[in-house]
């Protein structure tokens, strides 16, 4: 929803530094869980892991449901136009009715040369208003359908979808496959703990830290340089993404082949906080340029890319272990930076041609 939201408060020239935000708040949040989670297992007891988790999430859940407010254009024009009809209903019960309809010349009314029609056509009118979105409004059962239907429907008939969808989750698998990976590496190779090992996902935090910083201040200077370019058309949002996306890969191998006892933990730690920059940037891309093609549909386009996304997240953590003992370190991490290479190649079609894929869409909507 975050993505849809924030394309409904901000237009497309405002909406880098909110998105930008999002996504280092995801990412600081991905190496958070399992740095906080290192010390509570190890410390407590792993139940608390849970307890935590739903301290802290029912109370944002209380936060967001006391506080937060409506974005969503059509519902806010609804709510607005519910009050107008109220005060209507009100002034109506002391006497006082909407308006008065004449016809556009008085005088016939006066030389008496008006049909009977016009005639009748005069007098009071109530005043009611109307959205067009709650006339088209279907039922709960059918809106819930639509919601499910929209994203799968848009994921195997849209290529911007479909192709950001793949890119991102397998970064997103590559990140959550560091649950596994990191422990396994740094136990076996340097005799970590536990609570050793979940400090080693400080470099997770870090690199979306420094990504964060990085993209609000390198937009605001390409905004200076090429207003036109960035804020002219959504493709000017992967510029710096066709570059910064090869962090992850280039991660990827850098962490592999310093797996060895004999090289110092930092280098492979240092190799971690460059590939989440480049996954940041990849997400960071997914969210600004889907935002910008789709808007109204933005929520939806990135329920698709979500649903990808969460299902390789959840399933690679899975393999870690059979993956990194059946290859080797080296070979594992060299397939994911290989693979990871390979879809760098995304955002340069995207960049180059996206415009003739957007006009070839039937719901990318204009770029706001």
């Amino acid at each position: 929803m975050v993505g849809g939201i924030l394309a409904d408060i901000w237009v497309a020239a405002d909406r880098n530094t909110p998105m930008v935000l999002f996504a280092g708040a995801t990412l600081f949040g991905t190496g958070l869980g399992p740095l906080v989670s290192g010390f509570v297992a190890q410390n407590l007891s792993w139940r608390w892991v849970f307890y935590i988790q739903v301290c802290t999430s029912g109370t944002l859940i209380a936060l967001v449901t006391l506080f937060f407010q409506e974005t969503r254009g059509g519902i806010i024009l609804s709510r607005k136009a519910k009050i107008l009809n109220t005060w209507y209903e009100k002034l109506e019960a002391v006497g006082v009715v909407g308006m008065e309809q004449r016809p556009v010349n008085a005088s016939d009314q006066e030389k008496g040369t008006m049909t009977e029609s016009e005639k009748a056509g005069i007098g009071w009118r109530r005043i009611r208003w109307k959205v067009t979105s709650d006339e088209e409004r279907s039922s709960i059962g059918r809106m819930i359908g639509l919601s499910l239907y929209r994203p799968m429907h848009m994921l195997v008939t849209e290529p911007v979808v479909f192709w950001f969808s793949l890119w991102i989750s397998f970064s997103w698998a590559v990140l959550y496959l560091q649950f596994g990976s990191i422990p396994l590496v740094f136990e076996v190779n340097h005799g970590f703990s536990l609570q050793q090992t979940g400090l080693v996902f400080i470099a997770v935090c870090v690199g979306g830290i420094l990504s964060t910083v990085l993209s609000i201040y390198q937009e605001k200077w390409a905004v200076r340089r090429y207003p036109v370019k960035i804020n002219g058309s959504p493709e000017g949002r992967l510029y710096f993404s066709c570059i910064e996306s090869v962090l992850m890969p280039i991660g990827m191998f850098w962490f592999g082949w310093t797996c060895y006892p004999s090289i110092h933990w930092i280098v492979p730690t240092i190799a971690i906080t460059v590939a989440t920059m480049g996954i940041f940037s990849i997400y960071l891309a997914t969210f600004n340029y889907t935002a910008d093609v789709y808007h109204i549909y933005a929520s939806s386009a990135l329920a698709a890319s979500g649903l990808c996304r969460n299902l390789l997240g959840g399933s690679f953590p899975l393999v870690t272990a059979q993956m990194f003992n059946g290859l080797g370190f080296q070979a594992a991490s060299s397939l994911l930076g290989g693979i990871g290479a390979a879809l760098t190649l995304v955002p340069w079609v995207l960049a180059f041609h996206g415009p003739k894929i957007r006009a070839r869409s039937k719901i990318a909507s204009g770029f706001v």
